[in-house]
């Protein structure tokens, strides 16, 4: 990933293609991996909170008051999606310049993010508009054989995972549920 690539890894929901987040020309391989229109969102995914705080100009006390109900005990993975996003990807970057960022706290998803250093970019491991691959078993041989590495962790796992809520918090406080 420190060189551009992009890997196909498993998550905290399903498993994601991933890469650098902060890199332009590795995000728009994702994006042709998915043959998605670039116009659609990508999240990322972090290891901590504190990470979190580098990818925008100002985050939300609501924002830190879910992350905090997170950390006691809501196991459904939430992605939040927030406004000023900085130091990633422009192609990342919604038009109003929000961006959806979850903390992982999957073992393998988790270690990855803290040994990168870095936001990943976390997008269920299809082809757009296909549904999304709860396990290794189910992705589409021509992802597998687009990225450039397949990470080990979980490909014998065969059971149901779904993808994360979504939460798109604004920085006037309005907070819209996208999906529970």
């Amino acid at each position: 990933m420190r060189k551009g690539g992009v890997i196909l890894y498993p998550t905290d929901t399903v498993w994601g293609i991933g890469c650098d987040a902060t890199n332009a020309e590795a995000v728009a391989r994702v994006y042709q991996i998915k043959q998605r229109d670039d116009s659609k969102a990508l999240i990322c995914l972090v290891d901590s909170d504190a990470r979190m705080q580098r990818y925008f100009r100002n985050v939300p006390d609501v924002a830190w008051q879910i992350v905090d109900g997170l950390k006691e005990g809501d196991t459904k993975p939430t992605t939040l999606i927030l406004d000023g996003a900085i130091n990633l990807a422009e192609n990342l970057i919604a038009e109003d310049g929000s961006v959806g960022i979850r903390i992982t706290n999957e073992p393998f998803s988790k270690e990855l993010c803290y040994r990168f250093q870095k936001a990943i970019v976390s997008t269920s491991a299809n082809i757009s508009g296909e549904p999304a691959a709860q396990n290794y078993c189910d992705i589409d041989p021509r992802i597998i054989e687009a990225v450039d590495y397949v990470c080990w962790s979980r490909r014998q796992e065969h059971k149901p995972h779904t993808p994360s809520s979504i939460i798109k918090l604004k920085e006037n406080g309005e907070v819209t549920v996208i999906r529970k």
